[in-house]
């Protein structure tokens, strides 16, 4: 009986364990579905973002499909910049480490909106590409 008691904590661990990483799953699948319509599609936890054409669409994933969704267009993007830690951070030299944010400053609005990202790298690989995409929008 003792050692009954001993494994039952472990137990309720993995039932948990498990219970998380469905979740986990179903928002990955639900993730999935909506990328379909963009050209460029990613997922972390902390949001989702897609690029089709001159449109940039951001959310917070849920098992039910991405929330709090916003669109902008990429003509309308004076400036893309890297934070890392809440400090800016040149996009061709990012750290391997901490919570990343691209801010996008708009011509239109005068608060910046930060798209969250887990990894800095791959926020400086979004960050490089949307800035050579509103260079060749410029350049018609």
């Amino acid at each position: 009986m003792e050692r009954g008691l001993l494994w039952l904590p472990l137990l309720v661990f993995f039932m948990w364990l498990a219970w998380t990483g469905w979740r986990e799953y179903q928002k990955v699948e639900a993730y999935q579905q909506w990328a379909e319509a963009f050209d460029r599609a990613k997922y972390d936890i902390y949001s989702v973002l897609g690029q089709k054409d001159d449109s940039l669409t951001w959310g917070i994933p849920t098992r039910q499909g991405p929330i709090n969704l916003e669109t902008v267009s990429l003509q309308g993007v004076q400036s893309v910049q890297l934070f890392v830690n809440g400090k800016p951070i040149a996009l061709d030299n990012p750290p391997s480490k901490g919570r990343a944010e691209l801010q996008l400053t708009l011509s239109d609005r005068s608060t910046p909106i930060r798209i969250p990202f887990t990894e800095p790298s791959l926020a400086s690989r979004w960050g490089e590409h949307l800035q050579k995409e509103i260079l060749r929008l410029e350049r018609g």
